[in-house]
């Protein structure tokens, strides 16, 4: 489990909220190193699938992912390849990105290597107007039967909660096992959308402090779980999976770490918090609200005191973020496995 974060002195004892001057420094530097749909209450929705996703594919949405991105390069940016943990050996593998939003995985992937292929799919086309040679984006849903004619080596999805169901999220894992080599590698990171504290900071009477519940149980409702963060690794494990890993995160909202880069991290995580809150609530809290469906004003107003809770530096509020990655089975793991199998798993195997 990940340690405890210390909170910096310089940012416990503050009586006004967070500002400007509190956003910029290291994370502009590290954001500058590192870096038609359905219209639904002034927000933009996908318009592929006949039934409906609850994030928004819109410009602010897209701000939001990409935050999201530059924070999944801060917290590994002292790893050798802050892109992924899973082990890519040869240079000239064949990539997909599951989900690529906004495409800035997939694009540094494809510049990080030049030699391989590097397929970002989405169900709403990506906003860039260039790419590096070696990446391609679609726009395709994956629980469909795949029609790509070559395997993959190494599938990657990220931040996808409330993407499919139950039965999707099985299916999407069962596509991704199939359409790997044996020996290729499937990797996820998702976020946990409850936030907690370690000092009683965050007290049951904030906004914050209900808001994963609140979101999960409009999940539930809406029958798209946003609990994947807590389901991918045994949902891999089911799907034939080996060799998988864990690694979870502890993520600060906002600067008030004492520790250098969970500072800079928090600073990060606030942008994608601000930049993708309304995303977040307003398509579920207007569907499956609770105890009916509240009115987009109604949002607005639960929003603004959010954010109020949101820049308010005496509540050291964090979130875990987790990354797991496995194995696809060797020909000749699959071939001994084959060989050890009862009549009975036989049979049940081919049904």
């Amino acid at each position: 489990m990940a340690e405890d974060i210390a909170v910096d002195p310089d940012y416990y004892a503050l009586n006004e909220g967070y500002g400007p001057e509190d956003f910029n420094s290291e994370t502009t530097s590290i954001a500058s190193a590192i870096s038609k749909g359905r219209i639904e209450n002034g927000r933009r929705y996908q318009a592929m699938k006949e039934d409906d996703y609850w994030s928004p594919a819109d410009e602010q949405q897209f701000e939001s992912l990409e935050n999201g991105h530059i924070l999944c390069l801060v917290l590994d940016h002292q790893q050798k390849d802050p892109l992924h943990r899973a082990p890519i050996k040869n240079p000239k593998v064949h990539i997909l990105d599951i989900g690529t939003g906004r495409g800035s995985w997939a694009i540094d992937m494809a510049d990080y290597y030049p030699s391989a292929t590097v397929r970002g799919v989405d169900i709403f086309p990506p906003p860039v107007s260039w790419m590096p040679p070696n990446c391609v984006f679609e726009v395709d849903d994956i629980l469909r039967e795949w029609t790509w004619r070559e395997p993959f080596d190494y599938i990657h999805l990220r931040i996808l909660l409330g993407a499919f169901d139950d039965a999707g999220w099985s299916l999407a894992y069962d596509r991704c096992y199939k359409g790997l080599n044996p020996g290729g590698w499937i990797e996820q990171l998702e976020f946990d959308i409850n936030l907690q504290s370690e000092d009683g900071s965050l007290k049951p009477e904030h906004h914050l402090s209900s808001w994963g519940k609140n979101m999960i149980a409009c999940g539930e409702r809406a029958g798209r779980p946003l609990t994947t963060q807590k389901t991918m690794k045994s949902a891999i494990e089911k799907a034939g999976f080996v060799d998988v890993h864990e690694h979870v995160y502890k993520v600060p909202l906002g600067p008030w770490a004492k520790n250098q880069l969970l500072k800079e991290a928090g600073r990060v995580n606030y942008l994608v918090w601000t930049s993708g809150l309304e995303g977040y609530a307003m398509w579920l809290l207007t569907k499956f609200g609770a105890p009916e469906p509240w009115t987009k004003e109604e949002v607005y107003v639960f929003l603004a005191r959010v954010r109020k809770e949101l820049s308010d530096p005496s509540i050291h509020a964090y979130q875990y973020v987790r990354r797991v990655w496995a194995r696809k089975p060797t020909e000749e793991e699959l071939k001994v496995k084959r060989e050890s199998k009862t009549p009975e798993e036989e049979i049940k195997s081919e049904k």
